[in-house]
């Protein structure tokens, strides 16, 4: 089965070369090409793909408010954020509309393929040069964190507590990451205060941003 692709980009040469990339993969299927927030919205309804690569900056109606209405009607569809905007102005809002992650346009070919295949399976996927800008800005009402915790600070954790770390990046509830690791659900629930606790975080969002990062491979 396919991955059926939505791309939404107001930029005719850069939607039909990524259209041209990712249609040449073997698990790719592109339904369409939207040019606007608004069309991507609508042919979200009609075309229903299983992920919707979505640029912010566009005409009629921007990527962010149409990645809200779809997330809205189609909480199935995956909404990929790809742009060129790395501020925090972009990339919270972004996120808070349920995207399922935020690469820049200058990710190579290869990666947002993977990125693409990835976010399918449920996985959170952030650019890593963008993971410690949304880290520092998503506590609740705004507040920044004291200090992003450093790679360093996995070391405070248990075996088991990366293990329910590491599920937290997939955007698992407490009951699914129980039943992924064959464990009660207040045991999960005990491991996840632990975890905020132990890097100073405040919210299962940020611990879900820190572990992208840490996890990531140093290149």
């Amino acid at each position: 089965m396919k991955i059926k692709l939505l791309l939404a980009d107001d930029h005719q040469i850069v939607l039909k070369g990524i259209s041209f990339f990712l249609s040449m993969q073997p698990d790719f299927e592109i339904v369409g090409e939207a040019h606007n927030g608004r069309e991507a919205v609508e042919m979200t309804d009609k075309l229903k793909p299983d992920i919707v690569l979505m640029d912010l900056n566009m005409p009629v109606m921007d990527g962010i408010e149409a990645s809200r209405l779809i997330a809205e009607s189609h909480p199935e569809v995956k909404v990929l954020v790809l742009t060129s905007f790395a501020d925090s102005s972009h990339v919270v809002p972004a996120l808070r509309t349920g995207a399922i992650g935020y690469m820049l346009k200058e990710v190579e070919p290869d990666q947002l393929v993977e990125a693409i295949r990835s976010a399918y399976k449920g996985n959170m996927q952030l650019h890593p040069d963008i993971s410690a800008v949304i880290l520092s800005q998503l506590s609740p009402g705004g507040k920044e964190l004291r200090a992003a915790p450093s790679k360093e600070a996995l070391d405070l954790l248990t075996p088991r507590e990366l293990e329910v770390l590491e599920q937290l990046t997939k955007g698992l509830s407490n009951k699914e990451i129980a039943q992924a690791l064959v464990v009660a659900e207040k045991t999960v629930k005990t491991h996840v205060s632990s975890i905020l606790g132990k890097l100073n975080l405040t919210d299962r969002t940020q611990a879900a941003l820190y572990a992208v990062s840490a996890f990531s491979p140093v290149e």
